[in-house]
């Protein structure tokens, strides 16, 4: 093979750039290796004249990667991951073995536990570790097999396998309706509670968005109740301190059993609202792809 086709970037330029693609962050880059974001964006913007492309697009003081730097920074991660790897083989140091498996909390208490027992029924050799988050994949404190999260969270570099549909639509206590006419209509919501999970960016949808997307107007004098975390909101609905919105794959076994009632018919339907991504964890290809087939039959059930 000729030199030139095999050329190499920079390399001092390559680990700045997937630290950065992988977290999404020249920040958070910078204080993983120790660097200046300066230094960050300028190895950065060096590599990206070497190939000729933009591999970030830069916004409000925050960077995106493009398409070409999400699949660039893929290759990067998966090169130096399996260098670390077998510098490690090479030291004696043995990695964990099992798969990991990323999750959001909620997806991960309410809808990934109540299943799992299929999987290992199936698979009785394979072990699987659970990390469950609140954050978005790219501040993940470890390399992952698959993750679960919400479509339009920042994921990074991270390879998406396939993403699912979900509906989204208010959810209360049956004694926090007790002698309302069911349905209500969605102005009607405002008469009561309602529970919200905000978060900064707010990367999964909210009241506004909802009443957006149902032709209504979200009127500016209501008052939220917020929380941190959306289990703590799906408590305090089952709870009876107000109305939240439920996602159906998430909330199903708690309509099923009675905790929560849908008080008003309107639904928005969303064909994408969960990614599935497959990590560069090193390990054993064939359980990680059993783990994906098995994901996406579950979701499809």
């Amino acid at each position: 093979m000729d030199y030139k086709a095999r050329a190499l970037p920079p390399l001092t330029r390559l680990r700045p750039f997937e630290a950065a693609a992988r977290l999404e962050s020249f920040t958070d880059a910078a204080t993983e290796l120790g660097l200046t974001q300066t230094a960050v964006s300028k190895q950065v913007a060096a590599l990206e004249d070497y190939l000729g492309v933009r591999l970030f697009e830069r916004r409000n003081r925050a960077v995106f990667l493009t398409e070409e730097g999400r699949r660039f920074g893929r290759v990067v991660s998966a090169a130096l991951t399996d260098i670390a790897t077998e510098a490690a083989e090479l030291r004696g140091v043995r990695h964990p073995q099992g798969l990991l498996l990323h999750c959001q909390l909620c997806e991960a208490f309410y809808w990934l536990m109540p299943r799992l027992s299929r999987f290992h029924e199936r698979h009785p050799g394979v072990e699987v570790r659970v990390v469950s988050s609140l954050a978005p994949l790219t501040q993940a404190a470890e390399l992952f097999d698959v993750a679960i999260q919400t479509s339009g969270r920042a994921s990074g570099s991270a390879h998406l396998a396939f993403t699912v549909s979900d509906e989204i639509f208010p959810v209360a206590a049956p004694n926090l309706m007790e002698g309302v006419t069911l349905p209500v209509h969605p102005p009607d919501l405002h008469e009561f509670p309602l529970l919200s999970h905000r978060v900064i960016p707010q990367d999964w949808m909210d009241w506004p968005d909802w009443f957006d997307a149902v032709g209504m107007t979200s009127r500016q004098d209501g008052h939220p109740i917020t929380f941190d975390n959306y289990p703590l909101v799906l408590q305090a609905s089952v709870a009876g301190q107000g109305i939240a919105l439920g996602w159906r794959r998430t909330v199903s076994s708690l309509l099923e059993e009675g905790k929560l009632i849908r008080p008003c018919e309107e639904v928005v339907r969303r064909p994408a609202e969960i990614s599935v991504f497959r990590g560069i964890r090193p390990g054993n290809h064939r359980e990680t792809q059993a783990l994906l087939d098995w994901l996406q039959e579950e979701f499809q059930r």
